[in-house]
C-alpha cells in the first residue's frame, strides 16, 4: 500500500495539473481527509474546504442530506454518502468532492451495521459513486482506514478519468 502522504501528493499534483478543485464532507473521520490533503504544500491551489458533519442536523442543514434519507437509510449508508458528496460539491462549487460516513467504534454498531462499516463517496462532474467498507480495527485504525480509502477512491477515479 502506498504511503498516505505520497497518495495525497499524487492526488494534489493531478488536481493542480488539470486545474480541478476538491471539497470534503466527513463524519466518522472527523476532518482527517482534509488534514492529509492540507499537509501537502500548495494544497490551497486545489483544496477549497471541507465540512465535518458529525450530527444529522449538520448533514441536513449544511450539506442538504434529505431527512427522509437519514430516517430510512440512516447516517451510515450509501445514500447518505452520495448526498453528502453531492452537497459539499455544490456548497463549495468544487470540481470533485469526497464524503465519508461510518461507525468508527468501539460502540455504535449493530448486527446490520457493525462497527467499522464505512461508506466513501466521490462526486465528479458527471457521476457519484460509493464504496462500502467494513474495517476490523480499533477507532483510530478505522478512522485512518476510512480516510485512506477516500483518497484511494478519488485517485482511482482521477487516473482513469483524466
Amino acid at each position: 500500500m502506498e504511503d498516505i502522504e505520497q497518495l495525497a501528493v499524487r492526488v494534489g499534483r493531478h488536481l493542480r495539473t488539470v486545474r480541478a478543485t476538491l471539497a470534503t464532507a466527513e463524519s466518522c473521520t472527523g476532518g482527517l481527509v482534509g488534514h492529509w490533503i492540507t499537509e501537502v504544500p500548495g494544497s490551497s491551489a486545489y483544496y477549497v474546504g471541507g465540512v465535518v458533519a458529525y450530527s444529522n442536523q449538520v448533514k441536513e442543514d449544511l450539506l442538504g442530506v434529505r431527512r427522509q434519507t437519514l430516517e430510512i437509510h440512516g447516517a451510515v449508508s450509501r445514500q447518505t454518502a452520495e448526498e453528502m458528496a453531492a452537497g459539499v460539491r455544490r456548497l463549495f462549487g468544487s470540481t470533485y468532492a469526497l464524503a465519508v460516513t461510518g461507525i468508527a467504534g468501539p460502540t455504535g454498531g449493530t448486527a446490520q451495521k457493525p462497527v467499522g462499516l464505512t461508506f466513501v463517496a466521490v462526486a465528479a462532474p458527471e457521476t457519484i459513486f460509493v464504496r462500502r467498507f467494513v474495517w476490523a480495527g480499533d477507532r483510530h485504525q478505522n478512522k485512518h482506514s476510512s480516510a485512506r480509502a477516500a483518497l484511494e477512491l478519488l485517485w482511482e477515479y482521477l487516473k482513469t478519468n483524466p
